[in-house]
């Protein structure tokens, strides 16, 4: 299946609202005035993005190399440029993993795995924004 040609559809629903419905169909609101938070604006969805790319990768890893694993989080943090277009200068990607005896190194390198060869969304925002990753280990 190629995957060179995907489409997705924006379209506007008023009030600085829009409905943007994924390449497999899935509707997502965006608004762009962010006082309101009533939904994600389109820089929330970078960080979204990223965060849930390297997850998949890292948990499928972690599950092959048959850790024990029971709870599992990441959370992005962006910081943008001052002047305009503000996009993300850096992001720190925090990965924390809760689990019974879950190795240090099986950590790492899922996350380097993701990092360097899985994560299309790194790989795509790596060459204007610095992406840096970190881990928690709590036992359960």
């Amino acid at each position: 299946m190629a995957d060179e040609n995907k489409k997705a559809v924006i379209n506007y629903a008023g009030d600085e609202f829009f409905v943007a419905i994924s390449p497999g169909g899935h509707a997502t609101t965006v608004e762009t005035k962010g006082e309101r938070a009533f939904a994600a604006s389109p820089m929330d969805l970078l960080l979204i993005a990223l965060g849930s790319c390297t997850a998949v990768d890292v948990i499928s890893i972690l599950q092959k190399k048959r850790e024990q694993v029971t709870k599992y989080r990441v959370e992005v943090r962006g910081e943008r440029r001052e002047d305009h277009p503000r996009s993300y200068k850096r992001m720190e990607v925090r990965h924390i993993v809760t689990g019974k005896g879950v190795s240090p190194k099986a950590v790492a390198q899922a996350i380097e795995l993701s990092e360097q060869k899985y994560c299309s969304v790194a790989a795509t925002l790596r060459p204007t924004a610095e992406v840096i990753s970190s881990y928690e280990i709590i036992e359960a």
